[in-house]
């Protein structure tokens, strides 16, 4: 009896060691995973870009004018109003600095339109690339361009 004593003693020892071996395996893949997903998560939280800056937008009052069109017709009238988007806020103090400056350059570009070509969408895309650079030249030696991104209408109307 002794000799089968000793020998379940010995199977319960190495299932004792093997349970063991076996905890302390899993343990140690659970931490390993942990660490690992714990580290990816936020390596992806720095990775985040940072979100865009704030859109600058200047809105101008709408501007009245009469247009050139072929047949003289006196009564072919604009009536527009828009919004620049800017790119910085620096950008909008010195427009609006120079408010005068600036409307003068928008109602000589206006007034030289021609109403047939505006009545389509790309006279009115070619209007916003006009305005775009009637307004980039500096409003005074020695300062930066101006840089507008976008022109959005917010009126037009052909009469």
């Amino acid at each position: 009896m002794s000799d089968m004593q000793a020998g379940s003693r010995r199977k319960r020892s190495i299932w004792v060691i093997l349970l063991i071996i076996i905890a302390l395996a899993a343990t140690g893949a659970a931490g390993v995973a942990w660490w690992i997903l714990y580290h990816k998560s936020s390596s992806a939280e720095q990775q985040v870009a940072p979100p865009p800056p704030a859109p600058v937008f200047m809105p101008l009052d709408t501007f009245t004018v009469n247009l050139v069109n072929a047949d003289n017709n006196p009564d072919r009238v604009l009536y527009v109003g828009f919004t620049l988007r800017l790119s910085d806020e620096e950008t909008r103090t010195r427009l609006t600095n120079y408010l005068p400056e600036v409307r003068s350059r928008l109602l000589l570009l206006l007034s030289r339109q021609d109403a047939i070509s505006l009545a389509n969408e790309q006279g009115k895309q070619k209007l916003i690339e006009q305005i775009k650079q009637v307004l980039s030249p500096p409003l005074v030696p020695g300062q930066p361009n101006q840089v507008v991104t976008d022109v959005l209408f917010t009126a037009f109307i052909l009469r």
